[in-house]
């Protein structure tokens, strides 16, 4: 394959993560809120986007494999078709009043989303050699497109029909329409030849590694209390008496944080190592707490948020980075899934949590909780610092 064409994939991979990373803002700025006008029990106002999370785990390994059987294009046409069927179904809820319909939808949203997080794995496998680093971090950069697109359709098709919220799902299922017509045009990797399972070690002895461990400690930390506190942020805004507007306003720059820097993660995490920028993330995140617990204003949750995403952005991709130095071609479905079915579980718990934190105890608590856990990861750093070096 040319240079050329390898290159024309990483971009159509960076606009499909682009397109559907701009549904899951929409619904990341709105589910919650709709979730609280539909339930009865408003503790369960972020169930709907914890199913949806839900979801994302439980499709996350049997994606990897299913895809690995039958090549990745297949794979995604599949989701496109999960992805199709939800829309409708949310359009259905919302026109319903049902709740309970709602959550149906979101599940389907999770299975969509299970399967396009792979899009970051797909860049290292069409990269040239020695590029996978900045391959991963400019798919992930698609993510720009979403800050802008996804708040924004949130808040201007929120009211578009005498429904609330009816546009937003029909703009959703243009996402998802758009998206399959992109993945048609890829030249995508065919599935592993099967001689390579002769080369494959056991999924317990790939896990036991140091690089393995602190890889996956990093972006399920990294990703799941970026999710709790995204979560809960809306809920405590509305607690606040804040506009939805400024709901979607704070969103969209979250989402800016979380992407925008993938321009250059990559090239920093070559020239720094992993390791400090995983660590650094930690720290931004920390700065996110810390903003949050001094204020509730617009420009503190404006601020915090946008923390969260750059702590968020250095510590998933270089937990992916470093992930994909522990296996080899044959191991690659199985470590993978092992590696998004524990990060998804962790942030199906998070995104549950947050309603019922917010909820209970309060934005304080939210936040509070959230230190041990960074903590943890950044630990975790400083003893793979201080083994004895080991090739990555």
């Amino acid at each position: 394959m040319k240079i050329t064409a390898i290159n024309k994939n990483v971009i159509q991979l960076a606009f499909a993560q682009a397109l559907m990373m701009s549904v899951n803002t929409l619904l990341l700025t709105a589910s919650s809120i709709i979730g609280y006008n539909l339930a009865d029990d408003k503790t369960l106002a972020t169930l709907p986007l914890a199913i949806q999370f839900f979801a994302t785990m439980l499709t996350t390994i049997p994606a990897s494999l299913m895809m690995n059987r039958i090549g990745r294009r297949k794979g995604f046409i599949f989701s496109s078709i999960i992805g199709f069927i939800g829309s409708f179904t949310a359009l259905y809820a919302i026109t319903q009043g049902s709740f309970v319909v709602f959550c149906l939808a979101a599940l389907m949203f999770g299975i969509y989303t299970g399967f396009g997080n792979y899009f970051r794995f797909v860049a290292t496998e069409v990269a040239p050699p020695g590029h996978s680093n900045t391959a991963i971090s400019y798919v992930l950069a698609g993510g720009v497109l979403a800050a802008f697109i996804g708040p924004n359709l949130a808040n201007y098709s929120k009211d578009a029909f005498d429904i609330a919220y009816l546009g937003s799902f029909i703009a959703v299922f243009i996402l998802y329409s758009l998206n399959l017509v992109n993945i048609l045009w890829m030249d995508l990797p065919k599935p592993v030849n099967k001689v390579l399972n002769d080369y494959a070690r056991s999924l317990g002895e790939i896990a036991r590694q140091p690089h393995f461990i602190v890889a996956l400690l990093s972006a399920a930390i990294g990703f799941s209390m970026m999710s709790l506190l995204m979560t809960a942020t809306p809920l405590s805004m509305k607690h606040e008496n804040l506009p939805f507007s400024d709901v979607a306003f704070v969103i969209q720059w979250h989402v800016l944080g979380m992407f925008a820097p993938s321009f250059f993660t990559g090239h920093l995490i070559n020239r720094f190592g992993v390791e400090r920028i995983i660590f650094i993330g930690g720290l931004l995140m920390l700065g996110c707490i810390g903003t949050n617990l001094i204020g509730t204003t617009l420009w503190h949750f404006w601020l915090a948020l946008f923390l969260l995403g750059l702590g968020w952005n250095f510590m998933f991709i270089g937990g992916t980075t470093m992930l994909t130095k522990t296996y080899n071609e044959a191991e690659k479905a199985k470590t993978q899934a092992l590696n998004d079915f524990s990060v998804f579980t962790t942030v199906t718990f998070a995104s549950l949590g947050a309603g019922v934190l917010q909820h209970q105890l309060g934005w304080f608590m939210v936040n509070i909780s959230v230190i041990p856990f960074i903590l943890i990861c950044l630990i975790s750093i400083l003893w793979l610092k201080n083994l004895p070096k080991q090739p990555l």
